[in-house]
């Protein structure tokens, strides 16, 4: 880890002495966590331990931003992850690890009331329901008042060179504006995918022309002492399969929730529904599904929550699909530096699955937060689910439950 870190802070230094005097000014952030935690019977059962892990684990994100002038930046994020101990190439003995890695890298610049983002890129779009993911392409917007409209192209997968080699490319293309009213604000959008061959690439495997459609709306209205959000998508269109068979699209997702302070408490809640396939056999897919950059983190065992690294047996973790989920809690901060929140995750398969059950259980989450100093934080987090039996239907059942620390810092 040090020697990356040394290595990083060398070739910034090129970048800043190699530029002209005064014609870059430079701007570094970054952030980094450890965290340990405890995963057990995350399989519903406590026979196999198949899914028991304890483990410590490392992330740092360092970021160089050039500015060139207000109307030109190159924005670099760069990141390297390390398991504490070996065979983890960089958490072993010696920590050399060659695990550099380019999160993102994009030019921003500015034509007239246009912005432009160009390489590879984060965005996050429906609050993760359809996507929040970094990827390559481009981000046009049009920034008004009180409007911003951006136009969005995502390349997923890319065909390569050859007869007919473009037929394999997989595109999204994307329409997102965003108008803001006093305390409300609209965000309707559409995300078309469009492939004539999918097959190639390993998330559309089977698929060969591909026409789907996301059309979709958030609502945000802050009130004050609280607020209110909501979240709809319907997705619809057409995929031929690799045998010749034509496949009809048509799910959606609905997602609802709010905050409102009472006394010395935050509360807050939600509450999703995806629908899932009632039959797999037939020439409908009702199941909602992104192919690639869907990721909505909900409860801690369920959701994949703060440590990320798995989740109970069969909940859709952050790929939310076929699932209905419901959630209240509070955050308390009973003095300045801690807060504490309390959370209950109620969550049940849309569809019944073989066995005919829907119950994944209800979840008890409990997280404190603790400022040690400035810009350094602690977690400390333990969860618990009352498993049902879509989570496991069998002998030797057990709950699943995760403990754990994360330890953090932002600049």
């Amino acid at each position: 880890m040090k020697r990356i870190i040394v290595l990083f802070a060398a070739v910034m230094l090129v970048f800043a002495v190699s530029a002209p005097v005064g014609a870059v000014d430079s701007e570094f952030g970054g952030y980094w966590r450890t965290r340990a935690y405890t995963d057990g019977n995350f399989t519903g059962e406590d026979d196999t331990e198949a899914k028991d892990v304890t483990k410590v684990d490392t992330r740092t994100r360092l970021y160089y931003t050039a500015v060139f002038s207000d109307d030109l930046k190159f924005v670099n994020k760069f990141e390297f992850d390390a398991s504490w101990g070996a065979p983890d190439s960089l958490g072993d003995i010696g920590a050399d690890g060659k695990v550099f890695e380019v999160k993102n890298s994009y030019a921003n610049f500015n034509t007239g009331s246009f912005n432009w983002l160009v390489g590879i890129q984060g965005r996050t779009l429906a609050r993760g329901f359809l996507f929040a993911d970094d990827f390559a392409g481009v981000a046009l917007t049009y920034k008004g008042d009180n409007v911003s409209v951006p136009l969005i192209w995502m390349k997923a997968n890319e065909g390569g060179s050859g007869k007919d080699a473009n037929d394999e490319d997989v595109d999204y293309y994307i329409v997102t504006p965003k108008f803001t009213m006093d305390s409300t604000t609209i965000n309707p959008y559409l995300m078309y995918v469009s492939s004539k061959d999918a097959s190639s690439w390993a998330k559309t495997s089977g698929n060969e022309d591909v026409n789907v459609y996301f059309l979709g709306l958030d609502l945000d209205v802050n009130l004050g002492a609280g607020s209110v959000w909501f979240t709809g998508i319907y997705e619809g269109g057409e995929v031929d399969l690799v045998g010749g068979d034509t496949i009809d699209v048509a799910a959606y997702v609905a997602a609802l929730g709010g905050s409102v302070k009472a006394g010395g408490a935050d509360i807050h809640g939600q509450v999703f529904y995806a629908t899932g396939d009632d039959d797999g056999g037939d020439s409908d897919a009702e199941d909602f599904f992104v192919p690639q950059g869907q990721s909505y983190y909900w409860s801690e065992i369920m959701g994949y929550g703060t440590f990320d690294n798995q989740v109970s047996a069969n909940s859709p973790a952050d790929q939310v699909s076929n699932i209905l989920a419901a959630n209240i809690g509070a955050t308390f901060k009973p003095m300045d530096d801690l807060s504490i929140t309390a959370d209950l995750w109620y969550a049940a398969l849309a569809e019944d699955d073989a066995a005919g059950n829907t119950d994944l259980g209800t979840e008890i989450d409990l997280k404190a937060t603790y400022k040690v100093v400035d810009n350094l934080k602690l977690d400390v987090i333990a969860a618990y689910l009352l498993a049902g039996d879509a989570t496991y239907d069998g002998d030797n059942d057990a709950n699943p439950y995760e403990l754990g620390l994360r330890l953090s810092l932002s600049f």
